[in-house]
């Protein structure tokens, strides 16, 4: 019964950091008066800021492309740069700021070409 219990404890413990992050990062997206992915309609203006989840090379219709799941607390959407194979600063665990349209792509929400500012 203990090991169960230590598990428990370690695994609420995990569920609660993440938690906790989330909280953080809606926080930080509202006071930099930015929009929370959850809110953002489709083909408008959106200014988003968040955490880059994990960053790929995935080619689309033979061209490059660069794409990076951002995650702002609320909710994630794909950020994609076509006809880059990199850009040396977009790693995943970045703290970024962009400015797009949300399209879509399939199931997945995604802004083609997003400009961005890299956040400390």
């Amino acid at each position: 019964m203990g090991e169960k219990s230590k598990l428990r404890r370690s695994i609420s413990s995990w569920a609660n950091a993440e938690d906790q992050h989330a909280r953080e990062l809606r926080a930080t997206t509202r006071a930099g008066r930015c929009d929370l992915i959850v809110d953002c309609a489709e083909r408008t203006p959106v200014r988003l800021r968040g955490t880059l989840k994990n960053v790929t090379l995935r080619p689309r219709g033979g061209v490059p492309a660069l794409e990076a799941e951002l995650f702002d607390g609320s909710d994630s959407l794909m950020l994609v740069w076509l006809g880059r194979r990199e850009i040396a600063a977009i790693t995943p665990g970045r703290s970024i700021e962009v400015q797009g349209r949300i399209g879509r792509q399939g199931t997945d929400r995604v802004i083609y070409n997003p400009r961005y500012t890299l956040l400390a």
